[in-house]
């Protein structure tokens, strides 16, 4: 297993300009009442940064390794999910749930179904069935049914995540924990989004989802270098 320091220090590098891109979000902090495609591109910089870390690794990591790919889909889809929800005020926030939840998709196939670990499955649908049941009462329309998809979508996308985790059996490396808490800050951003939005209004929400979210995807981006170390593993067997 390679260690978390040796981690920082190869993969550090490679993520300061997503640090600095999402404090250049946070310091600007854009009105979202006057939505602008230079909103747009300072919202998604940070995911873009993201981008250029993954592709940082090489087109040969990428095109070995699917699980990467399919993790820089995902974040291309949520480039598109972000772009969508500034102007989500003038009809586009469907449009954003479906960038989203084709997001989630790819995270979950590149988590992968093994191991199972039904347990950790059991207590993410309660988790979900308990979120649908708060919002269900505020939802109307065609929203009745999409949120129920999307919850569904990411608390499939939060199992494949979590279970890859198996701290009794010492079967877990920093890149698996990293996806998990990923997968975690991902659900917390989301159902903030959405108890803001159908439910009441929740203080400094937008601080709390933009922080949740920038996180959850830099650790989903940097679970992508797991495939490193699966491939350094096989080398030595």
């Amino acid at each position: 297993m390679v260690s978390p320091v040796t981690v920082v220090k190869s993969e550090g590098p490679k993520l300061v300009p997503f640090f600095k891109a999402t404090c250049v979000y946070f310091v600007l902090w854009l009105p979202t009442s006057s939505p602008s495609w230079f909103s747009a591109l300072i919202k998604c910089l940070p995911i873009f940064c993201l981008w250029v870390f993954l592709l940082a690794h090489g087109i040969g990591f990428l095109g070995a390794h699917s699980s990467a790919r399919k993790i820089l889909a995902g974040l291309i889809f949520s480039s598109l999910g972000d772009a969508f929800l500034i102007w989500q005020e003038q009809g586009y926030f469907s449009h954003g749930l479906l960038m989203f939840a084709i997001t989630h998709i790819l995270y979950s196939s590149a988590f992968g179904m093994k191991p199972i670990n039904l347990p950790a499955g059991l207590v993410i649908a309660a988790a979900s069935g308990l979120s649908y049941t708060l919002l269900y009462p505020y939802l109307s329309g065609p929203f009745t049914y999409l949120v129920a998809v999307y919850i569904a979508l990411i608390g499939f996308m939060g199992w494949r995540a979590i279970a890859g985790v198996q701290l009794a059996n010492d079967l877990w490396t920093w890149t698996k924990l990293s996806a998990c808490l990923g997968a975690v800050l991902f659900m917390v951003s989301d159902l903030t989004i959405a108890v803001n939005k159908f439910c009441f209004p929740v203080p400094h929400s937008r601080a709390i989802i933009m922080a949740t979210y920038y996180a959850a995807q830099m650790l989903i981006a940097l679970s992508a270098v797991e495939c490193q170390d699966v491939e350094m593993s096989r080398k030595r067997v």
